[in-house]
């Protein structure tokens, strides 16, 4: 599919993931007028009627779903509610809304919370249903997933071209440090920064440290969602992700030496660890459109962190509180 020919929403477009998959679209010859992105002041997606408008507003003949309400673990826990509904409900009214205006292609961005929680590693997509997924973020989880069998449906019935997405956590420079709703690159970094700010002795960390995830790079990821909307049009899901698992205890090691503290690391083993083990086998999105990760690991923890501190910087009183 020539992207270039096409009026391509991107719901999310002005978050994290979104100013970086904007300007992949540029680069693959994406008019800048013909790249649309609803603003929440302006477009409540979980309002049907606000869907309904934006459609007609913007006469996409492409949508590219990224919006989401998320957050880390205690953010899923004191909101699994919302999360739930608005997740579930965003998607619904968009790709209903699609169907029937015979949009191009749908292309819907999942999570990895929707694998089981003690999926075998490394994840493959046909594990996507082989048990509940931990229960700390099962609403937001099972809610995207529930997307993934719309699509499906939408497909064999009305034959919508939907395909669906599944990436592993994102980082980068930009990304959320707000320490109640951001995942857990950007909380080490903040907290670590903070202390070595205030000349403390001690950062006490959520779990045990056992836990272990696999990051991606964000640019990595925007480059591959941006690959897969020219290049894959299949109804089976697909990974994104960079093919390496990482310790919570080994990332914070890693973070702590890049900030400079000094102090030690107090782990609260009151606090949940959340899902075991991630890490996701990656050929399927290698095979059916070319994508691989280029980001190394300590780079881009290093321009994130970079980044961090720059924006603490700027702050008035100089400091990453």
């Amino acid at each position: 599919m020539e992207l270039k020919a096409e009026r391509i929403v991107v719901t999310g477009g002005a978050g994290f993931l979104g100013r970086h998959l904007q300007a992949g679209l540029l680069r693959r010859g994406v008019k800048r007028d013909d790249l649309r992105v609803p603003l929440i002041e302006e477009y409540d997606l979980t309002r049907e009627a606000d869907v309904v408008r934006m459609y007609e507003d913007m006469a996409p003949t492409m949508v590219i779903h990224l919006a989401a309400e998320v957050g880390g673990i205690g953010a899923n826990r004191a909101n699994p509610g919302r999360f739930f509904y608005a997740n579930l409900v965003m998607g619904l009214h968009l790709i209903e809304q699609a169907r029937r205006r015979g949009i191009k292609k749908f292309v819907q961005v999942g999570t990895i919370c929707a694998y089981p929680k003690f999926t075998p590693v490394p994840f493959r997509e046909e594990h996507l249903w082989n048990g509940y997924p931990e229960e700390t973020n099962a609403p937001y989880g099972i809610a995207k997933k529930a997307l993934l069998v719309m699509l499906q449906a939408y497909r064999a019935q009305y034959g919508l071209n939907g395909i669906y997405l599944l990436p592993v956590n994102l980082y980068g420079p930009g990304d959320n440090f707000d320490l109640e709703t951001s995942h857990v690159i950007p909380a080490l970094i903040r907290k670590f920064c903070h202390a070595v700010d205030a000349g403390a002795g001690e950062v006490v960390l959520w779990g045990t440290g056992r836990a272990s995830r696999e990051f991606l790079y964000v640019e990595d990821a925007a480059r591959g969602i941006a690959m897969a909307t020219q290049a894959y049009d299949d109804p089976d899901p697909v990974n994104l992700g960079a093919g390496f698992e990482i310790t919570i205890r080994e990332l914070a090691e890693k973070i702590k030496s890049s900030t400079g503290f000094k102090g030690r690391i107090r782990w609260d083993s009151s606090k949940p660890d959340g899902q075991p083990r991630r890490c996701v086998d990656t050929s399927r999105a290698k095979e059916l459109f070319g994508f691989e990760a280029k980001m190394p690991f300590d780079e881009g923890l290093r321009r994130t962190i970079a980044w961090w501190r720059e924006q603490a910087a700027a702050q008035p009183t100089g400091r990453s509180a």
